[in-house]
């Protein structure tokens, strides 16, 4: 992981133990030159970003369950799920910036929202955040980093199917009902503290119990539309998720400490922009993954000469990985080759400027 920048002010950065995403400092990654001013300008966490962003999409998810619901029964029912399911599992992008602790100034309002869209994406807050600390430690390396979507060599069928949320939706709930009963494995207790262990199992309960009360208020209603609105969407509703999700690390080069190598910024619309919570700047967030979600565009424009192009469009972007991802069912060495400017600073070297941030 990029090390996590502290600038004067701030307090001493805590044990990772207690503090996640501070794993990884020490190594030699590379970092971007920017002012130490402009980069604390950069971090600041804003409660009114947060709730601008998260108020608007909690908003348009009552509303548009609404309208679904009014039209069960009904031909209707069908493209108002669709929006529904779209809105509801933007979760996941949700609660991968708030596992960062960005989104808000107040550190009550992260943690509501982080667990609430844990829940909604199926991923139980309290392993995932220790599991994605990992993912930025070692992003894209074999062996190490647990969120690689695309492997090598590349097997088509599950990022077929995961446009369903086939494949890891259903994982991640035989692991939630495997925590819930107190069965944690080897692995778990290998990145996980002791004392979150108990907090990761109650949690798994309360889902499970969310969950099974919905199943029951479906039965009693004689009615599937209850289980609609928990859990099922990301199912139903998930293929904006996986579209957006395959362009962040696919198809390019792994175990290099360089994340202009391994990972994209891609220009979306505005509407995706504002479900994916400005993740397409993707490179960016990993660079420096302490700067907020409404400060990346900002961020990418005060680092653009030091990285490789964006692309310019979502299809821009497949144009290139999927040719690159069918290869590589085949060549598992062959990688897309990212540009750096010729004036950037040479893979893993540390400049004066940024390694005193």
């Amino acid at each position: 992981m990029a090390s996590i920048p502290r600038v004067d002010g701030d307090a001493p950065a805590q044990s990772s133990r207690t503090q996640p995403f501070e794993e990884g400092i020490g190594q030699q990654w590379y970092q971007p030159a920017i002012p130490r001013a402009v980069l604390k300008e950069l971090m600041k966490r804003s409660d009114a970003e947060g709730m601008r962003n998260f108020g608007l999409w909690l908003a348009l998810l009552l509303a548009s369950g609404a309208v679904a619901a009014m039209t069960w029964g009904t031909w209707w029912a069908i493209p108002a799920f669709f929006v529904y399911g779209t809105i509801y599992s933007s979760s996941d992008a949700r609660w991968h910036e708030l596992a960062h602790g960005t989104p808000f100034k107040t550190r009550w309002a992260n943690d509501v929202f982080y667990h609430l869209s844990s829940f909604m994406t199926i991923r139980e807050g309290y392993w995932w955040r220790w599991s994605h600390a990992r993912h930025h430690t070692h992003t894209y390396f074999q062996e190490r980093d647990p969120e690689i979507q695309v492997t090598r060599p590349t097997k088509v069928w599950p990022i077929v199917v995961d446009f369903f949320g086939l494949v890891g939706c259903t994982l991640e709930m035989r692991k939630i009902v495997w925590h819930a009963f107190g069965r944690v494995d080897a692995a778990t207790d290998a990145f996980l503290p002791a004392s979150e262990k108990p907090k990761m199992i109650w949690s798994c309960r309360i889902y499970l119990a969310v969950v099974v009360f919905t199943i029951a208020l479906a039965i009693a209603m004689r009615s599937f539309l209850p289980l609609m609105f928990v859990w099922t969407p990301r199912f139903y509703g998930g293929w904006l998720h996986q579209l957006l999700g395959l362009t962040q690390h696919a198809g390019l080069a792994v175990n290099v400490k360089d994340h202009r190598l391994n990972t994209r910024t891609v220009h979306i619309n505005p509407v995706f922009r504002f479900l994916y919570l400005n993740m397409n700047y993707h490179l960016e967030h990993h660079l420096l993954p302490m700067v907020p979600f409404h400060a990346l565009p900002r961020l990418h424009e005060a680092i653009k000469d030091q990285l490789p192009p964006p692309y310019p469009s979502l299809y821009a972007a497949y144009r290139e990985m999927l040719p690159a991802l069918w290869r590589q069912r085949i060549d598992p060495h062959h990688v897309i080759e990212r540009t750096l400017p010729a004036k950037a600073t040479p893979h893993g070297a540390f400049t004066a400027q940024s390694s005193n941030v």
